[in-house]
């Protein structure tokens, strides 16, 4: 996933608002207790008294500042000083008859001084070759990353990054996007200037025992499946010595059935932890939703209401949103509706997840 025309600012890249906070705001669902959601010390503050169960949320209690990821890389390197990295494979997602074009891309990393290394859940940062109109370089891209910190050899010596050629029309032309192009067009053993890693928005908690809600569409996929191979790819789990228990939940919507991408990979993780992973899509070009319009993945969040706003009021669940910014508004409505069936405001329950840093959304 891309974002567009990303500014470079001294210090640092800033991609994504942080939001930082303490879950708080259950204590109407639960007593007051203290629960751990993480192997780093990350603890809920929640008051000894429970109030009585109003008929609609009231103002979110006090929270306590949530200690933050530890240890997490950010601009090992910067635009002045990028990293030279060697494309080491570069194929087609989709399936005959998909529309448009999006590729899975990999870098070696090897021989970086610094070394370049990343968490699931952070972008880094693309310099497309050449110059642009103006004879000047071209800016700086950013793309969510695909792969877990292992990367997908395993070796802790990669980065892939799934990336959507940008195709518009102007005063009658195709216009193709700079620097997707450029990556989907490239050749392995080609070499890329590579910026970050950045972001701290969309990592995954410590927790095994959380709970993680995914919404995407098209390359908003890219973070989920880091999130879904260290969930579930048997050597990720014993590598990272982290055997998650809760539920995943992915929601992903595409035009066509040949545009799901990376289905295969997240059909095999369904069959083999059933309990533990649930896969919903939305093809918009192909079902039709209850009022007879085409199928989006807010459709899909309205017909399991009232599961989905089960696992929310567990302080263990996080929320992860990521793909065309034109999605939001439509997910927001279908919470709208989802919440005031349990008799919750959304309007209120929305801050107080990013305040308590459950709601973590990436959109371009």
């Amino acid at each position: 996933m891309a974002y567009s025309e990303a500014t470079v600012l001294a210090g640092g890249l800033v991609h994504i608002p942080i939001l930082i906070g303490l879950v708080g705001f259950f204590q109407k669902f639960h007593l007051g207790i203290t629960k751990k959601t993480s192997k780093t010390s990350e603890a809920l503050n929640k008051s000894a008294q429970p109030p009585k169960p109003p008929e609609k949320p009231s103002s979110p209690p006090k929270v306590v500042k949530k200690t933050a990821h530890q240890n997490v890389p950010v601009n090992t390197y910067k635009p002045k000083s990028p990293f030279e990295s060697t494309v080491t494979e570069n194929y087609s997602l989709l399936k005959e008859g998909a529309i448009g074009r999006v590729n899975h891309i990999t870098f070696d990393l090897s021989g970086g001084n610094p070394k370049l290394e990343y968490i699931e859940g952070q972008s880094i940062g693309i310099i497309p070759a050449g110059e642009d109109a103006k004879g000047k370089p071209h800016k700086i891209r950013l793309y969510s990353i695909a792969s877990t910190k292992y990367g997908d050899n395993f070796k802790k010596n990669s980065v892939s990054l799934c990336v959507r050629q940008l195709q518009y029309e102007k005063d009658g032309q195709t216009i193709n996007g700079v620097c997707s192009t450029y990556l989907c067009d490239i050749k392995p053993g080609e070499k890329v200037k590579i910026t970050g890693p950045v972001g701290k928005e969309m990592l995954l908690p410590d927790d095994e025992d959380a709970n993680i809600i995914m919404l995407a569409t098209g390359t908003g996929i890219a973070p989920m499946r880091a999130y879904l191979r260290k969930m579930f790819e048997p050597t990720e789990r014993q590598k990272n010595n982290w055997d998650f228990k809760g539920k995943a939940w992915l929601f992903m919507g595409a035009p066509k059935t040949q545009n799901l991408l990376y289905d295969e990979d997240f059909e095999n993780y369904k069959s083999k932890f059933p309990e533990n992973f649930r896969y919903t899509k939305a093809i918009s070009r192909e079902e039709k939703n209850s009022k007879g319009g085409r199928m989006y993945i807010q459709d899909r969040v309205l017909e399991n209401a009232g599961e989905l706003f089960a696992l929310i009021e567990n302080p263990k669940t996080h929320i992860y949103l990521c793909g065309l910014k034109g999605m939001e508004p439509g997910i927001d409505e279908a919470m709208i509706t989802a919440a005031k069936a349990k008799g919750l405001n959304w309007s209120e329950l929305r801050p107080q997840l990013k305040k308590a840093g459950r709601w973590h959304v990436e959109t371009y």
